[in-house]
């Protein structure tokens, strides 16, 4: 892949977990890439309210911690959901970014996307304490409105 699509780098979303940054390090010191981890060491909370701020798109895909329900599965990020984030973080210690495997999330749009994605079917899978959000189709829209083609 690093040939065929020229990939030179990979990027983490790692703020605080060593586990996931070094696993990363790993794999691309093993293939000749560039490890960026761009949020590590960023103070969590400032990070939320920095993504929210600039107008990022972003969806809790799993959750795997006390505290969390089925209602987070496909919860937008907003400020609601940062504010309920520092009251299970006071509660029961999650991690605001979800450093601790406390959870999942995905970036559906940004500014800087040319397109955004659209869940168009999607089913939560709830295991009594954890669960995970199943998405069943996705499209990818065109910021003007105009469809494109299915990601299922």
């Amino acid at each position: 892949m690093k040939k065929k699509y020229r990939i030179e780098a990979v990027a983490s979303g790692a703020v605080e977990s060593q586990y996931q940054k070094s696993r990363i390090e790993k794999i691309c010191k093993e293939t000749g890439l560039i490890s960026l981890n761009p949020l590590w060491g960023r103070d969590p909370l400032k990070l939320l309210e920095e993504v929210l701020s600039l107008g990022f798109e972003i969806v809790f895909t799993a959750v795997a911690a006390e505290g969390f329900d089925e209602s987070w599965l496909n919860r937008r990020l907003d400020e609601e959901a940062v504010r309920d984030l520092k009251i299970l973080n006071k509660k029961f210690g999650v991690h605001p970014s979800l450093e601790g495997g406390e959870g999942e999330t995905f970036v559906k749009d940004t500014p800087f996307f040319a397109r955004k994605v659209e869940f168009c079917g999607v089913e939560k899978v709830w295991r009594g304490y954890w669960g995970y959000l199943k998405v069943k189709e996705a499209k990818l829209i065109d910021k003007s409105g105009k469809r494109r083609a299915a990601i299922a």
